[in-house]
């Protein structure tokens, strides 16, 4: 792919109009269909980008394009948007320059497109980094959230934005993004209502019904059929190239990304399903007594559907469209609504609630995307605001879009064109004068205090009587007559009496981009935006999450009988507030062009675009760019930056920052033709000088790195070197050392194994002689042994023979004496036999049952649940109460062990089996791990000496927690004492006593359902203790604390039992805001630690590892 090196080179046309020859309307026209024609659609005015939409997608966005423009010099390759936002990104992020991006243009000239550019250009050259990214990604995924309730389809855009928008991205030291703040400006809310022909209500209806699911359409009450909805024009319903299913999708997606909680984004589709429903309510006079009509609501069902997703009342709701009650000072006037009051009553409900809603959005995406730290922060802001409209029917939205874009161009006039002019005289460089159109005589016929069209419009807003659009018109006509921008039929000027034209109930002014008819009808309505206070106060008493936050007017206690300032009022003071922020940073234009009107591509209007290039007064930008100079900077910033460029100013400059830089260009050579020196600047006339200088700088600072990097390497290869060198010493003295002590061993080896061997002969020898000594011993005392065994054996066998002789005869009269016996016994036997062989049986299996029972007796443990088999049928009923009378005996041996500390520590184990037994997963590894209460010894620490004294009852529990903080979900060590009465929380490293909570003052205890150690002590709303908000503590002995907790709750006679709250999501009060606490498993292959994030400021999530 071809790189250009200037926008010069192979250009088609003239890339910087200022350079354009001859210069002319036709030839500024010409250049620019020539490069549309070649898909050019970027042309400088110097530093100003002029951007034509070219209604299709072009291949000139890719992450390479944004390589190629990175950190390049404005005018070094071809026209382009990123060059502009490149700008801007370095002069804040190198300068410390906050800047702004100025994006005008008319409604379909791709503002919306060209903002979201810049900001994608900006989050891709900025740093990478998880919390980075983080950010970045918030910051872009807003646009999709604002686009879907605040664009539209129009006749001239399909995704016209019916807001204004202004962004300020804050950036750290490193150009960072921090985070950012989102300004929006009257919203349409009229569309809500009423949409003109050919155009489409806000993007979110038809996205919500196209998109949702089944389920969710069911909850809100929907049916996907457009038709079936008064308030969605059903002739544009379906636009091509939208697909509203899909953007849906997308939308809720940037929600979550940009953090919003579930309850939240349901809460929001609640209110955009009432707006709907509210549509469709529709009413029929009746007639009272007294001769009055009176409204009623025709079909209740959809009220009834509406009122149950927003909690109201039906009754409350249908009373406030029936009747209006006004209050002046002390008393109450109640009225009935006719039909058309009651319509203007639902169309008003309609556009505030969608209107409040929207800002809602802004101010809680404000709430995610702000940055975290109080350091003063760089800022980028970036207008992205309704362009100038000229319609078929103008009326006072139209009238208050095209005043902004007056004061736009009123700031581009005195940024751009006075001030380029006056800087010149101001610094006495020699000027020749060129004339341009201001238009604060415009700004000031709308927005003058006293005579302007909104002070006038104000006032009849406010005047007692009957007042109307008439009125107000007549007024417009006696005060502004002889203004010259001021055009009206009914001010008798002769020159518009018969300009048929001009009908007799509008009024046209003539704006700096042409001249705009505006019908007055509605102008005084719209202005006074009026809500009964009725629907406010019913509106307030809903059970709706949301909607009390959205009309806090309505709560009784706080009534407000004070007139509440005018729409036009409230937008001319936001205007004005945005005007000053413009003010203070410095300015970045790009002037947006649309070539044609049919939305089309390769068509290049040439009426069109001359009428656009005239109002944007861009040949009066290339008049005095060609006349005066490109780039001027003041001299002590100059010298700074070119000073090595010069070997008299490199590198301290002695004398005047303007001598210097007199002395840098004359050494350069630059012609004098091209510079010129003011009384505080230097100004270059040619972007090609200025080229020329950068150029030159970058090569001489290539040469400074080199000379850096030689002087570098010379003191890295020296300092290695004597680094080795001493190394060298200090191996060669532990060798020789090692060398000496090796040899010593040697020799000492050597000698201790001829001192053994030695030794080994000698006890050998002496061996030898013991044992001929000893074997002369045993052989006398065998030879005696075997004499005295002969005699022995000898005179055995004659005892041997005396012993039977006497045996047998002790025999023979046993068996006659046994003989006779049997006879006698035969003659008993024969009578009882039976019985006794019975009863001998039976005693007989009860003792071998009782000695086999014995045998097999099972072990002295409780849990052991063995016990021998029953072997006959009839000892079932003896078995199994001698199995109880077993375990019941050997439960009292074993509790008989027991000391009072051991049955304390049991009965904590018992309670902890009851509050977390198959509700914790963490509960299973307690169960073997005894409590042991003080594991920090804080009795006996010397270390805590000063803690163990502040603490004047005795401590249950001492163990060391984290608590977390809310702000980046890490830990902080403190050691954690449980009394009786209190818990304290100390510093680990000094002791000292950061927080003491007496025990009545805690409420609950909220932990997961998984293996972390995680938990909330939830504290007593109202009490001293809450005013720092709950505690969010992590511990490895979680079920030891919470069972203490919960038993000396339980023994405490003067409070409640302490609720313990196990769930995976709930709520811990930090401050006056709620953080929802949730935990989530992943897998083990991210980590096996237990991981706590902060996702945005009302969630924090911890990740538990699963078990593999």
């Amino acid at each position: 792919m071809e790189v250009k090196t200037s926008l010069l080179d192979n250009m088609i046309g003239v890339g910087d109009m200022v350079l354009l020859e001859p210069l002319s309307e036709d030839s500024f026209l010409g250049n620019l269909k020539k490069r549309f024609d070649h898909s050019e659609i970027y042309t400088y005015i110097g530093s100003v980008v002029i951007s034509m939409n070219p209604y299709r997608s072009l291949p000139i966005y890719t992450p390479e394009k944004v390589e190629e423009y990175r950190n390049r010099n404005f005018y070094e390759l071809s026209p382009h948007i990123y060059a502009l936002a490149d700008e801007a990104y370095r002069s804040l992020r190198d300068q410390d320059k906050d800047q702004c991006i100025l994006i005008t243009g008319e409604s379909g000239a791709g503002k919306t497109e060209a903002s979201k550019l810049v900001m994608s250009y900006v989050a891709a050259v900025c740093g990478k980094g998880h919390e980075v990214n983080k950010v970045k990604e918030q910051l872009l995924q807003s646009n999709p959230v604002l686009e879907a309730f605040g664009n539209a389809k129009t006749v001239r855009n399909d995704n016209s934005s019916r807001f204004g928008k202004y962004m300020d991205i804050e950036f750290d030291f490193k150009g960072d993004p921090l985070g950012g703040v989102i300004s929006n400006y009257l919203l349409e809310k009229s569309r809500v209502v009423k949409q003109p022909r050919g155009e489409r209500n806000f993007h979110v209806f038809y996205q919500l019904l196209s998109g949702a699911s089944d389920d969710t359409l069911r909850k809100l009450k929907l049916d996907r059929d457009f038709s079936k909805y008064n308030y969605l024009s059903l002739d544009s319903a379906a636009v091509s190239g939208l697909d509203d299913a899909a953007n849906f999708r997308t939308v809720r997606n940037a929600m979550q990304i940009v953090g919003f909680m579930e309850d939240e984004v349901q809460s929001v589709l609640e209110l955009v399903a009432a707006v709907l429903k509210l549509g469709n309510i529709e009413f029929k006079p009746e007639s009272r007594c007294n001769g009055t009509d009176e409204s009623r609501v025709k079909d209740k069902n959809d009220l009834k559907e509406m009122c149950e997703l927003l909690g109201i009342e039906q009754s409350v709701l249908e009373r406030a469209f029936s009747y209006r009650t006004v209050e002046a000072k002390m008393e109450k006037v109640s009225t009935t609504l006719n039909v058309a009051q009651a319509y203007y009553a639902r169309d008003a409900l309609a556009k505030n609630l969608y209107s409040r809603l929207f800002s809602w959005l802004v101010t809680r995406i404000n709430e995610s995307i702000q940055a975290q730290t109080k350091a003063r922060h760089k800022v980028m802001g970036v207008l992205d605001i309704y362009g100038f409209e000229i319609f078929e029917d103008n009326s006072f939205e139209q009238f208050i879009i095209n005043y902004c874009n007056e004061k736009l161009q009123q700031i581009f006039i005195e940024l751009t064109l006075r001030e380029e002019q006056e800087e010149y005289v101001r610094e006495g460089i020699e000027w020749t004068n060129i004339e341009y159109f201001n238009n604060a005589i415009i700004c000031d016929l709308i927005e003058n205090n006293q005579n302007g069209i909104l002070a006038m419009l104000d006032e009849e807003c406010l005047r007692p009587g009957t007042v109307t659009d008439e009125t107000f018109l007549d007024k417009l006509n006696t005060i502004c007559a002889d203004h010259q921008h001021f055009e009206s039929r009914l001010n008798k000027n002769s020159k518009f009496l018969n300009d048929h034209s001009l009908p007799h109930n509008c009024f046209r002014i003539q704006h700096y981009a042409g001249k705009v008819l505006y019908r007055v009808e509605g102008f005084v309505d719209k202005n006074n935006d009026l809500l009964y206070r009725d629907l406010s106060q019913a509106m307030y008493k809903a059970n709706h999450s949301l909607i009390k936050q959205l009309f806090p007017e309505g709560n009784p206690a706080k009534v407000n009988l004070k007139r509440p300032l005018t729409a036009g009022f409230q937008f001319r003071a936001s205007v004005g507030t945005l005007m000053r922020n413009l003010q203070t940073k410095n300015p970045n234009y790009i002037r947006c062009i649309k070539p044609n009107d049919k939305k089309a591509s390769h068509i290049f209007t040439d009426s069109l675009v001359r009428h656009q290039v005239r109002y944007l007064g861009l040949m009066e930008n290339v008049r005095v760019r060609r006349a005066g100079y490109a780039f001027r900077q003041p001299y002590e910033p100059c010298l700074e930056r070119y000073k090595m460029l010069c070997k008299r100013t490199w590198p301290h400059w002695k004398g005047p920052a303007r001598e210097g830089v007199e002395v840098l260009m004359a050494d350069l050579q630059i012609p004098t033709e091209e510079i010129s020196y003011g009384r505080s600047k230097i100004f270059i006339r040619n972007p090609r000088t200025l080229f020329f200088l950068e150029e030159k700088r970058k090569q001489c600072l290539q040469d400074l790195a080199t000379l850096i990097q030689k002087i570098y390497r010379g003191w890295k290869c020296r300092t290695h070197f004597l680094l080795m060198k001493k190394s060298q010493i200090v191996v060669a003295a532990w060798y020789r050392r090692y060398a000496q002590q090796k040899k010593y061993r040697n020799i000492k080896s050597a000698t201790t194994m001829v001192q053994s061997y030695t030794r080994g002969w000698q006890a050998r020898k002496l061996l030898r002689e013991l044992k001929h000594q000893k074997r002369c011993e045993e052989a006398v005392t065998t030879i005696a042994a075997f004499w005295h065994g002969t005699q022995a054996r000898r005179e055995l066998r004659q005892l041997k023979e005396e012993a039977r002789n006497k045996h047998a005869v002790s025999v023979i009269w046993a068996g006659w004496q046994g003989t006779k016996v049997r006879r006698e016994y035969r003659k008993f036997f024969r009578a009882n036999a039976g019985k006794k062989i019975y009863d001998f049986t039976i005693q007989r299996i009860i003792q071998k049952y009782f000695l086999g029972l014995k045998s097999s007796m099972p072990s002295m443990s409780p849990i052991d649940r063995k016990w021998p088999a029953r072997p006959y049928g009839f000892l079932d009923g003896v078995h199994t109460e001698l199995r109880k009378i077993f375990h019941h005996w050997r439960c009292k041996k074993y509790r008989d062990q027991f000391t009072e500390e051991k049955k304390a520590v049991y009965e904590e184990k018992l309670e902890a089996s009851e509050i977390f037994k198959d509700k914790k997963a963490l509960y299973p590894n307690s169960v073997s791990q005894p409590f042991k209460g003080d594991y920090l010894e804080i009795s006996k620490n010397p270390k805590y000496q000063k803690l163990n004294s502040a603490v004047d009852e005795k401590v249950l529990l001492a163990d060391v927690v984290n608590k977390i903080n809310r702000a980046n979900g890490k830990g902080t060590p403190r050691i954690f004492l449980l009394t009786k009465k209190n818990f304290v929380l100390a510093d680990q490293k000094t002791g000292q006593v950061k927080a003491s909570i007496p025990l009545p003052d805690v409420t609950s205890v909220s932990v997961s359902t998984q293996k972390d150690g995680f938990f909330a002590l939830k504290l007593k709303e109202g009490s001293a203790s809450a005013v720092k908000g709950d505690f969010l503590l992590s511990s490895e002995h979680l079920i030891e604390i919470i069972t203490k907790l919960h038993r000396i709750g339980a023994t405490a006679a003067d409070r409640e039992k302490l609720k313990v709250d196990i769930s995976d999501e709930f709520l811990v009060q930090f401050k006056q805001d709620k953080v929802c606490v949730k935990f989530i498993q992943s897998s083990p292959k991210n980590g096996n630690s237990i991981s706590c994030k902060r996702k945005n400021n009302r969630l924090l999530e911890v990740s538990v590892p699963t078990s593999p």
